[in-house]
Protein backbone atom coordinates (compact mmCIF):
# COMPACT_ATOMS: atom_id res chain seq x y z
CA UNK A 1 0.00 0.00 0.00
CA UNK A 2 2.70 2.70 0.99
CA UNK A 3 4.43 1.44 -1.83
CA UNK A 4 1.86 2.12 -4.28
CA UNK A 5 0.98 5.31 -2.48
CA UNK A 6 4.17 6.99 -3.00
CA UNK A 7 4.17 5.74 -6.65
CA UNK A 8 0.71 7.87 -6.71
CA UNK A 9 2.52 10.87 -5.45
CA UNK A 10 6.00 10.49 -7.86
CA UNK A 11 3.61 9.89 -11.01
CA UNK A 12 0.83 12.80 -9.87
CA UNK A 13 2.20 15.45 -12.24
CA UNK A 14 1.92 13.32 -15.31
CA UNK A 15 -1.59 12.62 -14.24
CA UNK A 16 -2.67 15.93 -14.11
CA UNK A 17 -1.03 16.32 -17.93
CA UNK A 18 -3.73 13.50 -18.55
CA UNK A 19 -6.63 15.09 -17.17
CA UNK A 20 -5.85 18.28 -18.57
CA UNK A 21 -6.24 16.44 -22.21
CA UNK A 22 -9.39 14.80 -21.02
CA UNK A 23 -10.93 18.34 -19.84
CA UNK A 24 -9.82 19.79 -23.06
CA UNK A 25 -12.75 18.38 -24.87
CA UNK A 26 -15.94 20.07 -25.38
CA UNK A 27 -18.21 17.29 -24.42
CA UNK A 28 -21.58 19.52 -23.96
CA UNK A 29 -24.33 17.22 -24.26
CA UNK A 30 -27.49 19.80 -24.29
CA UNK A 31 -25.80 21.22 -27.99
CA UNK A 32 -25.97 19.55 -30.97
CA UNK A 33 -23.28 21.58 -32.32
CA UNK A 34 -21.06 19.19 -30.26
CA UNK A 35 -22.47 15.73 -31.38
CA UNK A 36 -18.81 14.57 -32.85
CA UNK A 37 -17.01 15.93 -29.77
CA UNK A 38 -19.38 13.92 -27.94
CA UNK A 39 -17.82 11.05 -29.85
CA UNK A 40 -14.40 11.87 -29.79
CA UNK A 41 -14.64 12.26 -25.96
CA UNK A 42 -16.28 8.63 -25.73
CA UNK A 43 -13.39 7.49 -27.61
CA UNK A 44 -10.77 9.11 -25.34
CA UNK A 45 -12.55 7.85 -22.04
CA UNK A 46 -12.20 4.24 -23.19
CA UNK A 47 -8.95 5.01 -24.17
CA UNK A 48 -8.58 6.25 -20.62
CA UNK A 49 -9.88 3.23 -19.11
CA UNK A 50 -7.59 0.73 -21.04
CA UNK A 51 -4.93 3.11 -20.01
CA UNK A 52 -6.14 2.39 -16.30
CA UNK A 53 -5.75 -1.28 -16.23
CA UNK A 54 -9.22 -2.21 -17.61
CA UNK A 55 -8.88 -5.16 -20.46
CA UNK A 56 -12.85 -5.37 -21.69
CA UNK A 57 -13.29 -2.02 -22.97
CA UNK A 58 -16.00 -1.43 -25.33
CA UNK A 59 -18.39 1.89 -26.66
CA UNK A 60 -22.03 1.49 -26.87
CA UNK A 61 -23.81 3.49 -29.13
CA UNK A 62 -27.54 4.73 -27.71
CA UNK A 63 -30.65 6.91 -29.06
CA UNK A 64 -28.07 10.04 -27.72
CA UNK A 65 -24.58 10.18 -27.00
CA UNK A 66 -22.13 6.95 -26.27
CA UNK A 67 -22.10 4.86 -23.01
CA UNK A 68 -18.28 3.64 -22.28
CA UNK A 69 -17.92 0.32 -20.64
CA UNK A 70 -14.76 -1.16 -19.51
CA UNK A 71 -14.12 -4.41 -17.24
CA UNK A 72 -11.50 -6.33 -15.04
CA UNK A 73 -12.97 -9.62 -13.45
CA UNK A 74 -9.81 -11.37 -11.99
CA UNK A 75 -9.99 -11.43 -8.80
CA UNK A 76 -11.58 -14.55 -7.76
CA UNK A 77 -13.45 -14.15 -4.23
CA UNK A 78 -13.15 -10.59 -4.21
CA UNK A 79 -16.01 -7.69 -4.56
CA UNK A 80 -16.83 -6.05 -7.53
CA UNK A 81 -17.04 -2.93 -7.80
CA UNK A 82 -18.85 -0.67 -10.25
CA UNK A 83 -17.38 2.66 -10.76
CA UNK A 84 -19.76 5.11 -12.30
CA UNK A 85 -19.10 8.80 -14.03
CA UNK A 86 -20.14 10.76 -16.86
CA UNK A 87 -17.82 12.99 -19.56
CA UNK A 88 -20.49 15.26 -20.25
CA UNK A 89 -20.39 18.62 -19.29
CA UNK A 90 -22.72 22.09 -18.66
CA UNK A 91 -22.56 25.01 -21.01
CA UNK A 92 -20.37 26.83 -20.71
CA UNK A 93 -22.12 30.44 -21.13
CA UNK A 94 -22.07 33.09 -19.98
CA UNK A 95 -18.60 32.63 -22.10
CA UNK A 96 -17.44 36.42 -20.77
CA UNK A 97 -17.52 35.19 -17.01
CA UNK A 98 -14.41 32.43 -17.48
CA UNK A 99 -11.21 33.85 -16.83
CA UNK A 100 -9.92 31.90 -20.02
CA UNK A 101 -11.18 29.48 -22.44
CA UNK A 102 -13.38 27.03 -20.36
CA UNK A 103 -11.95 23.98 -22.90
CA UNK A 104 -8.10 25.47 -21.84
CA UNK A 105 -7.42 23.90 -18.59
CA UNK A 106 -5.19 26.25 -16.69
CA UNK A 107 -3.93 26.20 -12.88
CA UNK A 108 -4.26 29.30 -10.15
CA UNK A 109 -4.09 29.53 -6.46
CA UNK A 110 -4.10 24.90 -6.35
CA UNK A 111 -6.95 25.04 -9.07
CA UNK A 112 -7.61 23.48 -12.21
CA UNK A 113 -9.79 25.45 -13.82
CA UNK A 114 -12.20 24.33 -16.63
CA UNK A 115 -15.25 23.11 -17.40
CA UNK A 116 -15.94 19.87 -16.48
CA UNK A 117 -12.98 20.01 -13.78
CA UNK A 118 -15.29 18.93 -10.72
CA UNK A 119 -18.34 17.81 -12.68
CA UNK A 120 -17.59 15.30 -13.33
CA UNK A 121 -14.58 14.51 -15.52
CA UNK A 122 -12.11 15.23 -12.65
CA UNK A 123 -13.71 13.37 -10.52
CA UNK A 124 -14.00 10.13 -12.32
CA UNK A 125 -10.68 10.45 -13.15
CA UNK A 126 -9.56 10.13 -9.96
CA UNK A 127 -10.79 6.38 -10.13
CA UNK A 128 -8.86 5.80 -13.53
CA UNK A 129 -5.58 7.24 -11.76
CA UNK A 130 -6.01 5.12 -8.66
CA UNK A 131 -5.97 1.85 -11.16
CA UNK A 132 -3.61 3.11 -13.23
CA UNK A 133 -1.23 3.22 -10.52
CA UNK A 134 -2.22 -0.20 -8.60
CA UNK A 135 -1.79 -1.99 -12.01
CA UNK A 136 1.40 -0.33 -12.91
CA UNK A 137 2.55 -1.60 -9.50
CA UNK A 138 1.04 -4.57 -9.03
CA UNK A 139 0.03 -5.84 -12.54
CA UNK A 140 -3.13 -6.79 -11.05
CA UNK A 141 -6.18 -5.13 -8.88
CA UNK A 142 -7.57 -5.95 -5.54
CA UNK A 143 -10.82 -6.35 -6.73
CA UNK A 144 -12.76 -6.79 -9.62
CA UNK A 145 -13.80 -3.77 -11.29
CA UNK A 146 -16.77 -2.40 -14.06
CA UNK A 147 -16.14 1.39 -15.17
CA UNK A 148 -19.21 3.04 -16.50
CA UNK A 149 -19.51 6.53 -18.12
CA UNK A 150 -22.27 8.31 -19.71
CA UNK A 151 -22.49 11.61 -21.98
CA UNK A 152 -25.92 12.08 -21.08
CA UNK A 153 -26.12 13.05 -17.38
CA UNK A 154 -25.95 16.87 -17.74
CA UNK A 155 -29.39 16.24 -19.59
CA UNK A 156 -31.48 13.71 -17.79
CA UNK A 157 -29.66 10.63 -18.31
CA UNK A 158 -32.45 9.44 -20.92
CA UNK A 159 -30.51 6.14 -22.38
CA UNK A 160 -28.92 5.08 -19.32
CA UNK A 161 -31.86 3.15 -17.85
CA UNK A 162 -32.53 0.81 -20.79
CA UNK A 163 -28.64 -0.10 -20.94
CA UNK A 164 -28.55 -0.94 -17.19
CA UNK A 165 -31.49 -3.43 -18.33
CA UNK A 166 -29.94 -4.48 -21.01
CA UNK A 167 -26.92 -5.31 -19.18
CA UNK A 168 -27.98 -6.30 -15.88
CA UNK A 169 -25.89 -9.60 -15.77
CA UNK A 170 -22.90 -7.72 -17.08
CA UNK A 171 -23.59 -5.18 -14.45
CA UNK A 172 -23.64 -7.09 -11.53
CA UNK A 173 -21.43 -5.99 -8.70
CA UNK A 174 -21.37 -5.54 -4.33
CA UNK A 175 -21.07 -2.14 -4.44
CA UNK A 176 -21.33 1.69 -6.97
CA UNK A 177 -18.62 4.02 -6.43
CA UNK A 178 -19.86 7.41 -7.57
CA UNK A 179 -18.00 10.54 -7.25
CA UNK A 180 -20.10 13.68 -8.06
CA UNK A 181 -20.40 15.38 -5.21
CA UNK A 182 -18.65 17.86 -2.78
CA UNK A 183 -16.78 17.56 0.64
CA UNK A 184 -17.60 20.03 3.00
CA UNK A 185 -14.83 22.22 3.59
CA UNK A 186 -10.71 21.89 2.16
CA UNK A 187 -9.16 19.10 4.31
CA UNK A 188 -12.65 17.84 5.85
CA UNK A 189 -13.88 14.62 3.89
CA UNK A 190 -17.39 14.05 3.92
CA UNK A 191 -19.87 11.23 2.70
CA UNK A 192 -23.04 11.87 0.78
CA UNK A 193 -25.51 9.30 2.80
CA UNK A 194 -28.59 10.82 1.58
CA UNK A 195 -30.30 12.68 -1.88
CA UNK A 196 -33.40 13.96 -2.05
CA UNK A 197 -35.05 13.13 -5.33
CA UNK A 198 -37.08 14.75 -8.19
CA UNK A 199 -40.26 15.25 -10.20
CA UNK A 200 -41.13 18.41 -12.09
CA UNK A 201 -44.01 19.74 -14.47
CA UNK A 202 -44.42 22.52 -16.43
CA UNK A 203 -47.85 24.37 -16.14
CA UNK A 204 -50.24 26.74 -19.01
CA UNK A 205 -52.77 28.62 -17.95
CA UNK A 206 -54.76 30.24 -20.96
CA UNK A 207 -57.57 32.53 -21.10
CA UNK A 208 -58.68 34.56 -24.01
CA UNK A 209 -57.76 32.55 -27.26
CA UNK A 210 -55.49 35.52 -28.09
CA UNK A 211 -53.12 38.59 -26.79
CA UNK A 212 -55.67 41.30 -25.74
CA UNK A 213 -54.98 44.88 -25.77
CA UNK A 214 -54.56 45.55 -22.18
CA UNK A 215 -56.22 49.15 -22.44
CA UNK A 216 -59.52 47.86 -24.28
CA UNK A 217 -60.03 44.48 -22.79
CA UNK A 218 -58.09 45.45 -19.26
CA UNK A 219 -60.49 44.82 -15.97
CA UNK A 220 -63.02 42.72 -18.26
CA UNK A 221 -60.66 39.57 -18.89
CA UNK A 222 -58.97 37.90 -16.91
CA UNK A 223 -54.83 37.82 -17.15
CA UNK A 224 -53.61 34.71 -17.05
CA UNK A 225 -50.32 35.69 -15.98
CA UNK A 226 -52.03 37.34 -12.58
CA UNK A 227 -54.07 34.07 -12.06
CA UNK A 228 -50.98 32.49 -12.55
CA UNK A 229 -49.19 34.09 -9.32
CA UNK A 230 -51.78 33.66 -7.54
CA UNK A 231 -52.66 29.85 -8.30
CA UNK A 232 -48.82 29.68 -7.33
CA UNK A 233 -48.56 31.23 -4.17
CA UNK A 234 -51.43 29.93 -2.87
CA UNK A 235 -49.12 26.42 -2.63
CA UNK A 236 -47.81 27.55 0.40
CA UNK A 237 -48.76 29.00 3.47
CA UNK A 238 -47.04 32.13 5.40
CA UNK A 239 -44.97 29.23 7.21
CA UNK A 240 -43.67 27.93 4.43
CA UNK A 241 -45.46 24.63 4.36
CA UNK A 242 -46.63 23.10 1.45
CA UNK A 243 -50.62 22.72 1.30
CA UNK A 244 -51.09 20.14 -1.09
CA UNK A 245 -53.31 17.07 0.88
CA UNK A 246 -50.96 14.25 1.79
CA UNK A 247 -47.81 16.13 0.50
CA UNK A 248 -46.05 15.48 3.74
CA UNK A 249 -47.71 12.32 4.89
CA UNK A 250 -44.63 9.96 4.05
CA UNK A 251 -41.96 12.04 4.88
CA UNK A 252 -39.67 10.02 7.21
CA UNK A 253 -38.50 12.25 10.34
CA UNK A 254 -34.91 12.31 11.46
CA UNK A 255 -33.91 9.73 13.88
CA UNK A 256 -32.38 10.74 17.69
CA UNK A 257 -28.82 9.69 15.64
CA UNK A 258 -29.88 11.18 12.39
CA UNK A 259 -30.16 14.38 14.78
CA UNK A 260 -26.90 13.66 16.40
CA UNK A 261 -25.20 13.63 13.32
CA UNK A 262 -27.22 17.11 12.23
CA UNK A 263 -25.14 18.67 15.02
CA UNK A 264 -21.63 17.27 14.09
CA UNK A 265 -22.01 19.85 10.78
CA UNK A 266 -20.07 22.40 11.62
CA UNK A 267 -22.26 25.10 9.98
CA UNK A 268 -21.38 28.78 10.65
CA UNK A 269 -25.10 30.13 8.98
CA UNK A 270 -23.94 33.73 9.10
CA UNK A 271 -21.63 32.61 6.54
CA UNK A 272 -23.62 30.98 5.02
CA UNK A 273 -26.17 33.36 4.12
CA UNK A 274 -23.81 35.60 3.70
CA UNK A 275 -21.79 34.14 0.55
CA UNK A 276 -25.26 34.02 -0.88
CA UNK A 277 -26.44 37.74 -0.38
CA UNK A 278 -29.73 36.10 0.63
CA UNK A 279 -31.80 36.55 4.04
CA UNK A 280 -31.62 34.62 6.65
CA UNK A 281 -34.49 31.67 6.82
CA UNK A 282 -36.71 33.38 4.60
CA UNK A 283 -37.37 30.59 2.64
CA UNK A 284 -38.53 26.93 3.24
CA UNK A 285 -40.73 25.74 6.56
CA UNK A 286 -40.10 28.51 9.18
CA UNK A 287 -40.01 25.79 12.26
CA UNK A 288 -36.90 23.60 11.05
CA UNK A 289 -33.70 23.89 11.26
CA UNK A 290 -31.61 24.82 8.00
CA UNK A 291 -30.05 22.10 7.16
CA UNK A 292 -33.49 19.98 8.28
CA UNK A 293 -34.95 22.00 5.50
CA UNK A 294 -31.92 21.61 2.74
CA UNK A 295 -31.85 17.50 3.64
CA UNK A 296 -34.43 16.23 5.10
CA UNK A 297 -37.86 17.64 3.99
CA UNK A 298 -39.45 17.66 0.64
CA UNK A 299 -39.73 21.06 -1.28
CA UNK A 300 -42.02 22.63 -3.96
CA UNK A 301 -40.00 25.36 -5.93
CA UNK A 302 -41.00 27.77 -9.07
CA UNK A 303 -37.92 27.64 -11.43
CA UNK A 304 -39.50 29.53 -14.13
CA UNK A 305 -41.99 32.06 -14.69
CA UNK A 306 -42.94 33.71 -17.80
CA UNK A 307 -45.69 35.28 -20.13
CA UNK A 308 -46.80 38.20 -22.35
CA UNK A 309 -44.08 40.79 -24.04
CA UNK A 310 -40.91 40.70 -22.55
CA UNK A 311 -38.99 42.91 -24.81
CA UNK A 312 -36.72 46.26 -24.28
CA UNK A 313 -39.84 48.96 -24.12
CA UNK A 314 -43.38 48.87 -23.16
CA UNK A 315 -46.32 46.87 -24.92
CA UNK A 316 -49.78 47.02 -23.46
CA UNK A 317 -50.55 43.53 -23.73
CA UNK A 318 -53.19 41.27 -21.95
CA UNK A 319 -51.80 37.93 -22.41
CA UNK A 320 -53.62 34.57 -23.49
CA UNK A 321 -51.14 32.28 -22.02
CA UNK A 322 -49.05 32.47 -18.89
CA UNK A 323 -46.61 29.85 -18.15
CA UNK A 324 -44.51 28.00 -15.21
CA UNK A 325 -42.31 25.02 -14.14
CA UNK A 326 -42.41 23.89 -11.13
CA UNK A 327 -39.95 20.97 -8.94
CA UNK A 328 -40.20 19.30 -6.23
CA UNK A 329 -37.46 17.60 -4.10
CA UNK A 330 -38.69 14.91 -2.20
CA UNK A 331 -37.18 13.22 0.57
CA UNK A 332 -36.89 9.18 2.02
CA UNK A 333 -40.20 7.11 1.55
CA UNK A 334 -41.50 9.82 -0.54
CA UNK A 335 -42.71 7.98 -3.67
CA UNK A 336 -42.52 10.25 -7.28
CA UNK A 337 -45.17 9.18 -9.15
CA UNK A 338 -47.36 9.11 -5.78
CA UNK A 339 -46.00 13.20 -4.93
CA UNK A 340 -46.91 13.94 -8.88
CA UNK A 341 -50.31 12.61 -8.63
CA UNK A 342 -50.99 14.48 -5.37
CA UNK A 343 -49.41 17.45 -6.83
CA UNK A 344 -51.82 17.70 -10.24
CA UNK A 345 -54.68 16.59 -8.42
CA UNK A 346 -54.62 19.92 -6.49
CA UNK A 347 -53.25 22.33 -9.32
CA UNK A 348 -56.29 20.83 -10.92
CA UNK A 349 -59.44 21.11 -8.72
CA UNK A 350 -57.88 24.81 -7.57
CA UNK A 351 -57.45 25.97 -11.27
CA UNK A 352 -58.66 29.77 -11.48
CA UNK A 353 -61.97 30.84 -12.33
CA UNK A 354 -61.01 32.29 -16.46
CA UNK A 355 -58.63 30.57 -17.21
CA UNK A 356 -57.56 26.95 -18.34
CA UNK A 357 -54.63 24.27 -17.24
CA UNK A 358 -52.59 22.11 -19.29
CA UNK A 359 -50.29 20.28 -17.00
CA UNK A 360 -46.95 18.77 -18.62
CA UNK A 361 -44.26 16.57 -16.82
CA UNK A 362 -40.84 16.60 -17.27
CA UNK A 363 -39.41 13.36 -18.12
CA UNK A 364 -37.86 10.68 -15.74
CA UNK A 365 -38.09 11.53 -11.91
CA UNK A 366 -35.48 11.01 -9.03
CA UNK A 367 -36.04 8.44 -6.27
CA UNK A 368 -34.67 9.64 -2.89
CA UNK A 369 -31.43 7.87 -1.83
CA UNK A 370 -30.85 6.91 1.80
CA UNK A 371 -27.56 5.09 2.70
CA UNK A 372 -27.80 2.21 5.37
CA UNK A 373 -25.66 2.61 8.22
CA UNK A 374 -24.65 -0.67 8.26
CA UNK A 375 -23.74 -0.84 4.89
CA UNK A 376 -20.53 -2.83 4.84
CA UNK A 377 -18.67 -0.63 2.45
CA UNK A 378 -19.35 2.72 4.52
CA UNK A 379 -16.85 1.51 7.05
CA UNK A 380 -14.30 1.23 4.23
CA UNK A 381 -15.13 4.29 2.71
CA UNK A 382 -15.02 5.93 6.24
CA UNK A 383 -11.59 4.18 7.12
CA UNK A 384 -9.98 4.93 3.95
CA UNK A 385 -10.67 8.97 3.87
CA UNK A 386 -9.45 8.89 6.94
CA UNK A 387 -6.61 7.41 6.32
CA UNK A 388 -5.95 10.04 3.34
CA UNK A 389 -7.15 13.34 4.95
CA UNK A 390 -6.40 12.73 9.01
CA UNK A 391 -9.77 13.00 10.13
CA UNK A 392 -12.96 11.37 10.32
CA UNK A 393 -15.49 12.24 7.44
CA UNK A 394 -18.40 13.45 8.04
CA UNK A 395 -21.60 11.76 6.91
CA UNK A 396 -23.94 14.80 4.82
CA UNK A 397 -27.27 14.58 2.85
CA UNK A 398 -27.22 16.39 -0.54
CA UNK A 399 -30.58 18.54 -1.24
CA UNK A 400 -29.99 17.98 -5.16
CA UNK A 401 -30.75 14.49 -6.99
CA UNK A 402 -28.65 12.27 -8.71
CA UNK A 403 -31.13 9.71 -10.22
CA UNK A 404 -28.50 7.50 -11.42
CA UNK A 405 -28.60 6.15 -7.71
CA UNK A 406 -32.23 4.85 -7.73
CA UNK A 407 -31.65 2.92 -11.14
CA UNK A 408 -29.04 1.03 -9.72
CA UNK A 409 -30.73 0.31 -6.91
CA UNK A 410 -33.96 -0.35 -8.55
CA UNK A 411 -32.76 -2.20 -11.93
CA UNK A 412 -29.41 -3.72 -10.45
CA UNK A 413 -30.45 -4.28 -7.00
CA UNK A 414 -26.95 -2.25 -5.97
CA UNK A 415 -26.24 0.64 -2.79
CA UNK A 416 -24.27 3.19 -4.15
CA UNK A 417 -21.42 5.01 -2.24
CA UNK A 418 -21.35 8.59 -2.72
CA UNK A 419 -17.62 10.01 -2.06
CA UNK A 420 -16.85 13.79 -3.38
CA UNK A 421 -13.92 15.47 -4.03
CA UNK A 422 -14.52 18.70 -5.52
CA UNK A 423 -14.85 21.49 -2.80
CA UNK A 424 -18.04 23.57 -2.12
CA UNK A 425 -16.78 26.48 -4.06
CA UNK A 426 -15.96 24.40 -7.03
CA UNK A 427 -18.42 26.50 -9.20
CA UNK A 428 -20.20 23.53 -10.83
CA UNK A 429 -22.37 25.21 -13.59
CA UNK A 430 -21.00 27.90 -13.56
CA UNK A 431 -18.33 29.96 -14.93
CA UNK A 432 -14.60 29.15 -13.67
CA UNK A 433 -15.50 25.87 -12.48
CA UNK A 434 -12.83 24.11 -10.63
CA UNK A 435 -10.89 21.67 -8.55
CA UNK A 436 -9.10 21.76 -5.39
CA UNK A 437 -5.76 19.92 -6.98
CA UNK A 438 -3.90 18.94 -3.53
CA UNK A 439 -7.72 17.50 -2.87
CA UNK A 440 -7.52 15.83 -6.10
CA UNK A 441 -4.29 13.93 -5.22
CA UNK A 442 -5.34 12.80 -1.65
CA UNK A 443 -9.22 11.85 -3.23
CA UNK A 444 -6.69 9.36 -5.55
CA UNK A 445 -5.00 7.90 -2.41
CA UNK A 446 -8.08 7.53 -0.65
CA UNK A 447 -9.41 5.65 -3.55
CA UNK A 448 -6.20 3.20 -3.44
CA UNK A 449 -6.99 2.85 0.14
CA UNK A 450 -11.18 2.01 -0.65
CA UNK A 451 -10.29 -0.75 -2.85
CA UNK A 452 -7.70 -2.39 -1.04
CA UNK A 453 -10.00 -2.04 1.84
CA UNK A 454 -13.06 -3.42 0.33
CA UNK A 455 -11.07 -6.54 -0.70
CA UNK A 456 -9.34 -6.89 2.71
CA UNK A 457 -13.17 -6.63 4.56
CA UNK A 458 -14.04 -9.78 2.67
CA UNK A 459 -11.01 -11.71 3.77
CA UNK A 460 -11.27 -11.05 7.12
CA UNK A 461 -15.15 -11.73 7.36
CA UNK A 462 -15.23 -15.29 5.60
Amino acid sequence: MDRIIQKLRSQYSVLLERLEEYLRFPSVSADPNHRQDMVRCADFTAGLMQWAGLQEVTVHATGGHPIVLGEWHHAPGAPTVLIYGHYDVQPVDPLDLWEQDPFTPHQRDDRLIARGSADDKGQFFVYLAALHTIMGELGTFPVNVICLAEGEEEVGSAHLPEFLRNHRQRLQADIALVSDTAMWAEGWPAITVGLRGLIGMELQLTGPDRDLHSGTYGGGVANPLELMARLLASLKDEQGRVVIDGFYDKVRLPSPKDREELQRIPLDEPAYWQDLGASAGAGGERDKSLLERLWWRPTLEINGLWGGFNGVGSKTVLPSKAFAKITCRLVADQDPEEVASLVIHWLENHVPVGARLTIQRFPGSGVPLVVKDDLPALGAARLALKQSFGRDPLLLREGASIPITADFKEILGMDTLLLGFSLPDARCHSPNENIHLPTLLKGMEAIVRLLFQLAEDVHTNR
